[in-house]
């Protein structure tokens, strides 16, 4: 049975049931994986190392996540999604039990970044294989909506209840002690997994020979050719690049400049992934009124560059105020969502090889890990923070110019005008992914 012919499986506003482990598998092992997203670059900074060596940190662990992130989606569907969640899900444990214990423990920096690295090798095989799960799941006209919620309980995890609890347990047993506490959701996402999802279909590109497997994984370059694929990849890129540098700049500024206590900021960075949550459902949405390109355009690039602007300068024009801090992390939570469709852009570019195109976007997704905090070590040190925050918002306005060359048909797609005209005989549920 291929891709176009899956039935439509129930979905409750869109998430599919069948899936419900799988998800609630992403939102544990992500809180694990997250917990030290928002304070980490400063805590290596107090372990004695300057501002631009703990950035250099994230870079190689960004930079070995896109490797991870790129082949997990083809490693995925040729030995089955539940073989390649599996295997990541068992090196990031062994790997982060040694990032903690002979590297942050030793206070030994060329460990940190070793095993930091290593372990950026395995949350992607373990996330990004779930997608590949989703799509070979469920009908092509329910990809949007399920993906609007992977990522929503992605931001549950790593954000919303993977910043909240280090809020609470840092005071009470430090920096140290939470990262370890990490490992108990992180094993429960694992074992939810295992449990959960032994009934997911597989594709058929499992059985191939291995030098056929091999020259699936390369395929994946070749989509490259593309041009549109490279436009719909660099504008993932960029997608996130606020995210993931501001996890490693801005703990520095709230609490080394501001005077902030760490405690403090994982609240506003709390409030940021907690936004996200509604944002992801309600773009994915939005694809199907307004279409793929242009909430992408309107709402992400131009929504992105001024929140990312506004999360510098707000907090500085009220150095004190808590809320006035919540108010960008709002922004930046809401149009951060605005990329969804991104994934089913790539899909529909080339339905005949949807593993290695969701492989593009794992790569995309992985190289914005990679790319945010190489940005913060080559502009810190001469331009500071501010000159980080302008690059970034630099950058949203470059893809908001690649969405004019971008060009894709959105299968299904009226307009909103007829959406809305007609919204009485229109189920979103089963109008064609965004």
């Amino acid at each position: 049975m291929s891709e176009k012919e899956l039935p439509l499986v129930r979905t409750f506003m869109g998430l599919p049931k069948p899936l419900l482990a799988g998800y609630i598998a992403i939102a544990l092992f992500m809180t694990g994986d997250g917990f030290e997203l928002a304070f980490l670059s400063q805590y290596i900074t107090t372990l004695g190392f300057s501002k631009a060596e703990s950035s250099f940190v994230f870079t190689i662990y960004g930079l070995a996540a896109a490797l991870s992130a790129w082949s997990s989606g083809v490693i995925a569907e040729l030995i089955t999604v539940q073989k390649a969640m599996r295997i990541g899900a068992l090196l990031w444990v062994i790997f982060h039990v040694c990032f903690l214990y002979f590297g942050l423990g030793e206070a030994h920096y060329g460990l940190i970044v070793l095993f930091y690295g290593l372990r950026g090798l395995a949350y992607p095989l373990f996330l990004y294989s779930f997608v590949v799960g989703i799509v070979q799941n469920v009908n092509p006209r329910q990809v949007s909506p399920a993906l609007g919620w992977f990522w929503t309980v992605y931001s549950i995890g790593i954000g919303v209840v993977g910043s909240f609890i280090p809020s609470l347990t840092i005071p009470v047993i430090g920096e140290y002690g939470t990262l370890w506490l990490a490992l108990i959701f992180a094993v429960s996402g694992v074992l939810t997994a295992i449990i959960g999802l032994r009934h997911l279909r597989t594709s058929e590109k499992s059985s191939l020979s291995a030098s056929e497997k091999f020259g699936e994984l390369l395929f994946a370059v070749k989509l490259f050719k593309n041009p549109h694929v490279t436009y719909a990849a660099l504008i993932r890129v960029i997608n996130t690049l606020s995210l993931f540098g501001f996890a490693v700049i801005m703990p520095m500024m709230f609490v080394d400049e501001l005077g902030w206590t760490v405690d403090r900021w994982l609240m506003v960075w709390t409030v940021f992934f907690a936004t996200t949550i509604f944002s992801n459902v309600f773009w994915g949405i939005m694809n199907e009124i307004m279409g793929w390109i242009n909430v992408i355009r309107y709402m992400g690039c131009l929504g992105m560059a001024g929140s990312t602007m506004l999360f510098y300068l707000i907090p500085h024009a009220f150095p004190g105020s808590f809320l006035m801090a919540c108010v960008p992390a709002v922004l930046l939570g809401w149009f951060v969502g605005a990329f969804v469709a991104v994934t089913p852009i790539l899909t529909t570019l080339e339905p005949q090889h949807q593993g290695a195109a969701i492989s593009v976007y794992n790569l995309a997704a992985g190289a914005s890990n990679f790319v945010a905090p190489a940005l913060a070590v080559l502009i810190l040190p001469h331009f500071g923070v501010f000159g980080v925050v302008v690059t970034y918002t630099a950058l949203y306005l470059i893809a908001f110019v690649l969405t004019f060359l971008l060009k894709v048909e959105q299968p299904g797609f009226r307009g909103a005008f007829y959406v809305l005209r007609h919204k009485k005989d229109v189920d979103l549920s089963r109008v064609t992914a965004a």
